[in-house]
């Protein structure tokens, strides 16, 4: 169909400032922050400026209840095909039988799967969250420790690594409805394969909650949970570089189950430009220049875990294989809020998890952001010296300060700003 508007005049990028002053200086403040600080944060990224024209778009207008072809609201001629191009999208980058793509969040798909498999009382097997589950496997403040009852697996207390022994053991005893696999903060890749001998043996769906190695999938560096797992839940913001939001696989058998488990049975109607953002971040993770960053991410990964050890912190399971590593920062005489302070304070933004020891605290950091911001193995080897030295001394953090606003000057998230 021929587009005779464009989005000139009301709808230019400098409305915002002309209208509403306050809140333009937040706007910019916070590309300020983003732009002058190292975004260590492992669930962060930064979007593509298309993936932010679509979030911006007058799709956010539209109310549409229902999937396409079947909406509850009149006018979503245009916003149907939007939607189909996501599923489309999502299954031939994941090869998957089936796509929901309307998950307003991580959160809202893992809820949606749980709806689809089970009901409330039902026993499941997740990682425990001492140990690196999230909040949707169990915690008693969530809905999930709330509704079902959840049974915590861990890893090797010496190794850090998944105890698969403990999980086959653990799944014998407890005969789980479901076994969800997946974690916030497991910087090795997870073997789905082993999970799912186990979900068989007991008669267990299996639940992948691939929200961190998902974009790593998509790009080729990671093993796809997709033929493993009954559905799969993800996000479609932290190394998939797309906007912040979630989506489910599975397999046709259980198409309609999901589907009805979002809507109507979780959420109501969808975010269209949201979901116009996915399926641009879609299409630009199915490109060679995608997998060649999936795969940068993953050695500036390495070289920031071979780095910290090098200066003395005591990385988990002695690497990573993913994104994502954590540290113990008590080597260096700190604990971990202490580090992130201190961190902090020089530049440097990431978030403290718990490690594989009772009542620690260690630190969480990823590779993805600075990978999209073009830097290398030669930058990522610098940072773990500046990481070091505003642990060890807290007097160093002004001259880290002004070397990672100079990395970050050499390197910035938008280059046009």
């Amino acid at each position: 169909m021929p587009v005779t508007h464009t989005l000139e005049g009301p709808l230019s990028v400098d409305v915002l400032g002309r209208q509403d002053p306050e809140l333009a200086e937040i706007l910019l403040g916070e590309l300020e922050r983003q732009s002058t600080t190292l975004q260590l944060i492992a669930a962060e990224n930064f979007t593509s400026p298309v993936v932010l024209a679509a979030l911006g778009s007058p799709l956010a207008n539209k109310y549409a209840e229902g999937y396409p072809g079947a909406r509850h609201h009149g006018g979503c001629e245009i916003v149907d095909v939007a939607e189909r191009i996501a599923v489309e999208r999502a299954k031939a980058l994941f090869g998957a039988d089936h796509a929901n793509v309307q998950s307003h969040s991580g959160s809202s798909a893992v809820l949606a799967a749980y709806a689809a498999l089970l009901r409330p009382g039902d026993t499941v097997l997740a990682m425990g969250l001492p140990h690196g589950g999230h909040l949707t496997h169990g915690s008693p403040a969530n809905f999930s420790g709330r509704w079902f009852d959840f049974v915590g697996y861990g890893v090797d207390p010496e190794s850090g690594l998944i105890d698969h022994e403990q999980v086959r053991s653990l799944a014998r005893t407890h005969r789980p409805k479901a076994i969800v696999c997946g974690s916030i903060s497991y910087p090795r890749h997870i073997d789905y394969a082993a999970f799912r001998e186990v979900a068989d043996e007991v008669g267990a769906y299996l639940i992948a909650d691939a929200a961190h190695p998902i974009g790593l999938v998509a790009g080729g560096a990671a093993p796809s949970p997709v033929p493993y797992a009954d559905v799969v839940c993800a996000t479609t913001h932290k190394v998939l570089r797309g906007p912040r939001g979630g989506m489910l696989l599975c397999g046709s058998e259980l198409a309609e189950r999901v589907d009805r488990a979002v809507f109507p049975f979780t959420q109501g109607g969808a975010q269209m430009h949201t979901i116009a953002a996915k399926a641009v971040a879609f299409g630009e993770a199915a490109t060679p220049a995608f997998t060649a960053y999936a795969h940068q991410v993953v050695a500036n990964a390495r070289v920031l875990a071979q780095g910290l050890a090098a200066e003395g912190l005591a990385v988990t399971t002695g690497g990573t294989d993913t994104h994502l590593l954590t540290v113990d920062p008590a080597p260096l005489g700190v604990d971990g809020r202490t580090a992130r302070g201190r961190l902090a304070a020089a530049g440097m933004v990431l978030d403290t998890c718990a490690l594989p020891h009772p009542d620690v605290r260690g630190l969480r950091l990823g590779t993805a952001a600075l990978t999209t911001q073009g830097m290398g193995e030669a930058e990522t080897a610098r940072i773990a010296v500046l990481f070091a030295t505003a642990l060890r001394d807290e007097s160093a953090g002004r001259g880290v300060r002004e070397e990672v606003r100079d990395l970050t000057g050499r390197f910035p998230p938008y280059p046009a700003h």
